[in-house]
């Protein structure tokens, strides 16, 4: 495998690996990175790695990242698929996924398939329904992270948990 960079910045991926596998290997370089941070204490390091994991999907897909009490990783998971427009959040399977793993805090995100990470009236309200629901069995929602191709929208830093 060679990776080029042509006169634009532009990079070009030739050999048996695909695009794909360079993401997750990005990705699983950013997440060792916010283990070896032993917590989740910027949120720019929790957007860097949703952004690998979700920003090149073609559908829309909800993750969580699982906290315990210091905001350890204790899990980054996918819970639902979506479409090319959105994805069906259930807060049942939020809250079993959240009591499975023993969490205290949850970082949400999705990503937009369309590329713009700007936030939706849906994407508000799920958020308000999750931080209710969540917040009954002690669990807070420290952020919802909006991903799109290149940048994320972090819902927290625009007041809107």
């Amino acid at each position: 495998m060679s990776i080029m960079r042509d006169v634009l910045g532009h990079y070009t991926i030739t050999g048996p690996q695909t695009e794909n596998d360079i993401l997750k290997a990005a990705e699983d370089i950013l997440r060792r990175k916010l283990e070896r941070l032993g917590s989740v204490g910027n949120p720019k390091d929790s957007s860097d790695f949703l952004r690998m994991r979700l920003g090149a999907l073609k559908a829309e897909q909800f993750h969580v990242m699982w906290l315990d009490n210091r905001h350890r990783i204790l899990d980054v998971q996918k819970l639902f698929d979506g479409t090319v427009d959105g994805a069906s959040v259930h807060p049942r399977e939020v809250v079993r996924a959240a009591l499975n793993v023993n969490a205290s805090a949850a970082i949400l995100a999705h990503n937009h398939p369309s590329g713009v990470p700007e936030p939706s009236a849906a994407d508000r309200a799920i958020t308000h329904e999750l931080r209710d629901v969540l917040q009954l069995i002690g669990v807070r929602i420290l952020d919802h992270i909006v991903v799109g191709a290149t940048e994320t929208v972090s819902m927290a830093s625009r007041g809107l948990i």
